[in-house]
């Protein structure tokens, strides 16, 4: 391969690689290491290409901003077209206007979302894939939203717990008014200074992302407080601002100092290959309720709902107010007393993440009695009753097959989320039977098919999940998804060792090379195409690094990326069309000459199965079938 040459400023950015240098960067972080010269690796090729990855990945992405372009413009130009821009834009960085939009809430009022144009969403991920990491060292353990391996499962498992195990049952809920809307710059700014974000420009550039002007119905607004919702970088500004929040309310009991003993009470346990399992603190806590009068609470957060546990009322009142009032003074944020309130859950629901829960007895214990939020259960009723209209009386025949395929993946969808729900089969019971209950005169309408107890499930997934079930129907052939069947599933609490930012994988394993990755990275520039070096990435992991012919490991020097059909006219370098093959492999694939042919296969032993997928490949390439039996050295 021909060797590029490069300026002095991008041969000092190719020395960090994107993936390695999260990992420490997280390992700094945790070290309290302040990171002052990070603009280098914000800019460098790997870290570019990687946010181009990643923004791909994002619905999103093909949404246009103020400029009108999308994704698919950025596609169509050179990797080095695409690195240059960014670098240019980012020496004197002034963002272009947000587009703004108002999307429905459930509660009939509109939400506002903010959309940056495709060019400030790419440089939003290129500095989220270098903030992420050292932020992430620095998080509270319960903070659940909008971070890597955490999902609404662990923030609704943490509240099971903290209920039925450590038997807190007084739960103070504070509404923010507008937390988005109203964070404070100057504030935000400070806070990701104390984190460890200490590099001048990176922090010009992140204040000119926050004052950048917003189009709203052809008037300009220059926000001075808030973050917009709808761009890549504010979930991640947003927990930031939080996260002072997680920590007062973690020293004030949970994390607080004592001094007698070398540990303070607190003791680690880890498994059988040393990793971290829990912290131990029982007998620190059992210090501080003997000889102090400190407050007993924990919080759970996702995004910008929060609640905070305490064993008693009196406690949970001081909670509250000592709450309210530092968010007003730290932090300049303004609570709604209307929404704000404290519940007993032996006597009433609290409502978190779409599911309302509260404590029954049981024996000599309290346990989790749970059900989908009213709110929750109406809007499914009604999304889904809007589509069963559309099955049951079509517009068009043709259409038929889409609605059908709509209301399956909503009914799957729903059943994935709410199955937290300790009491979701009965919710589920009652939805069924308003959504599909009055269809019993489907069978006499003429307008569509008719619904039949008998028939095929084609999927395997769907025959997993629900072929046992009795409320199986089918229309025109097609499995209609049972609204009613759904068990519960214990929410999962998070692993202490899953971390996006610490390696725990072997190459040996599935015969990915890292090496072979960072090669692929830092050479995209070889590929004709930035769309074809990312999909021949993605390809190359998707075949666990081996031929997709023979299965044998692949390395730099003998890997070739091929199209499966030749492009001929107008390129097609999507993942479909791609295949990593080992050389000789792709050598064979297009060779035409017999007695080339020959050599190839003499240390090339093939099975009928190999040999089916290289005549194939010959095929899409308009050439002759390779005779295997003709040849010696094939593995019958």
């Amino acid at each position: 391969m021909a060797k590029r040459i490069v300026n002095k400023a991008e041969r000092n950015a190719e020395r960090y690689d994107a993936k390695e240098i999260g990992y420490q960067l997280y390992e700094d972080s945790l070290k309290g290491k302040r990171f002052d010269r990070l603009m280098p690796m914000i800019v460098s090729d790997q870290n570019i290409i990687l946010a181009y990855r990643n923004i791909c990945k994002n619905n999103g992405s093909k949404t246009p901003g103020t400029d009108g372009k999308t994704i698919v413009e950025i596609q169509k130009l050179p990797i080095e077209m695409v690195i240059k821009t960014i670098r240019n834009k980012l020496n004197y960085y002034q963002p272009q206007k947000v587009r703004r939009v108002e999307i429905p809430k459930d509660n009939g009022k509109e939400r506002p979302l903010g959309i940056p144009s495709i060019w400030d969403r790419l440089i939003q991920q290129c500095v989220l894939q270098i903030l992420e990491p050292i932020c992430e060292a620095k998080f509270h353990e319960r903070n659940n939203g909008f971070r890597p391996y955490r999902s609404t499962q662990n923030a609704i498992a943490q509240c099971y717990k903290m209920a039925q195990i450590q038997n807190l049952h007084f739960v103070v809920d504070v509404d923010i008014t507008g937390f988005f809307d109203n964070i404070d710059h100057s504030k935000l700014i400070r806070q990701l200074w104390g984190l460890g974000v200490q590099d001048r420009k990176l922090i010009i550039i992140i204040k000119q992302m926050l004052k950048a002007d917003i189009l709203f119905n052809d008037i300009v607004i220059t926000p001075e407080t808030g973050t917009p919702q709808g761009g890549i970088l504010s979930p991640l500004l947003a927990n930031v601002v939080l996260n002072e929040l997680d920590w007062w309310v973690a020293n004030q009991w949970e994390m607080f100092k004592i001094k007698e003993g070398s540990t303070g009470y607190e003791f680690t346990k880890v498994d059988n290959e040393g990793n971290i399992l829990t912290i131990d603190r029982t007998q620190k806590w059992n210090k501080l309720r003997a000889k102090t009068r400190l407050k007993e609470m924990y919080i759970t957060r996702y995004a910008d709902d929060f609640k905070i546990f305490c064993r008693d009322y009196a406690t949970a009142v001081k909670v509250m107010k000592a709450t309210k009032l530092w968010l007003a003074e730290n932090l300049h944020l303004q609570t709604s007393d209307e929404k704000s309130g404290i519940t007993n859950l032996r006597k009433n629901y609290t409502t978190f993440l779409g599911i309302k829960f509260k404590v029954v007895p049981k024996g000599d214990k309290w346990i989790i009695r749970s059900h989908m939020a009213d709110k929750s259960k109406v809007k499914v009723i009604s999304k889904l009753g809007s589509v069963w209209k559309d099955i049951k009386n079509p517009s068009k025949q043709s259409e038929l097959d889409k609605n059908i395929s709509l209301y399956n993946a909503m009914v799957m969808g729903m059943h994935n989320y709410y199955c937290m729900a300790t009491l979701v089969s009965s919710d589920f019971a009652e939805i069924a039977f308003k959504v599909t209950g009055k269809s019993n005169g489907m069978n006499h309408n003429k307008r569509c098919f008719p619904i039949e107890k008998q028939g095929e499930i084609t999927s395997k997934y769907i025959l997993d999940k629900y072929g046992k079930s009795k409320q199986c129907r089918w229309i025109n052939g097609r499995m209609i998804v049972p609204v009613g069947y759904v068990s519960y599933e214990y929410p999962k609490y998070k692993r202490r060792d899953v971390n996006k930012y610490v390696r725990k994988y072997s190459d040996a394993e599935n015969c990915i090379s890292f090496e072979v990755m960072k090669y692929m990275m830092e050479n995209a520039h070889l590929y004709p195409t930035l769309e074809m070096a990312d999909n021949a990435l993605s390809r190359y992991i998707a075949q666990k690094g081996k031929c997709a012919v023979t299965h044998n490991a692949l390395t730099i020097v003998d890997m070739v990326c091929e199209h499966i059909k030749p492009c001929k006219g107008e390129r097609n370098d999507t993942y479909r069309n791609l295949i990593i093959l080992s050389k000789e492999v792709s050598d064979l694939v297009g060779e035409e000459n017999s007695n080339k042919i020959s050599k190839l296969l003499k240390n090339l032993p093939l099975t009928k199965e190999m040999q089916d997928k290289i005549n194939k490949l010959r095929e899409y390439r308009e050439l002759e079938m390779i005779q295997f039996e003709d040849y010696i050295g094939t593995k019958k």
